[in-house]
């Protein structure tokens, strides 16, 4: 797992407040809270609206835009931005381009039923799929 990718893409050492060094820092992120500024960089990063943030997250938009830049969310919205950001930080790794990585995320793929690896995301279990055939993807098992 690449917690430097993932750093990056919810904004640094200045937005989380300390550098990931290790998993048991993401599991100390989630438990402290992701601030809205990180949820921003990670919408950012995939040129998504709140309204399309919000989608993939257990709260509404309204509540997204009501939050002030530097608000905690709670344990439950936190660790499904990190969780979102580990496996673009995955797919990062694997396609070497983040260009190349949006493509696939907005591919239906018969893997996923028709559905594409995107909107599996707002899921846990859904973004482990996603994880998993990156995984397959990184050692050359198509499925």
């Amino acid at each position: 797992m690449q917690l430097a990718q993932i750093g990056n893409i919810l904004g640094g050492e200045k937005i989380l407040g300390k550098k990931l060094v290790n998993k048991m820092d993401l599991v100390e992120l989630g438990s402290r809270g992701i601030t809205k500024n990180a949820v921003s960089n990670l919408a950012n990063f995939l040129s998504l609206s709140s309204k399309q943030v919000a989608d993939l997250l257990p709260v509404t938009e309204r509540t997204l835009q009501r939050y002030s830049p530097r608000q905690h969310f709670n344990q439950a919205v936190s660790e499904q931005v990190i969780h979102i950001a580990e496996v673009l930080a995955k797919g990062i790794e694997i396609f070497k381009e983040k260009s190349k990585l949006l493509l696939w995320l907005n591919t239906p793929h018969k893997v996923f039923s028709g559905n594409t690896p995107f909107s599996l995301l707002g899921s846990r279990f859904g973004s482990e799929l996603v994880l998993e055939e990156l995984g397959r993807i990184e050692f050359g098992v198509y499925s």
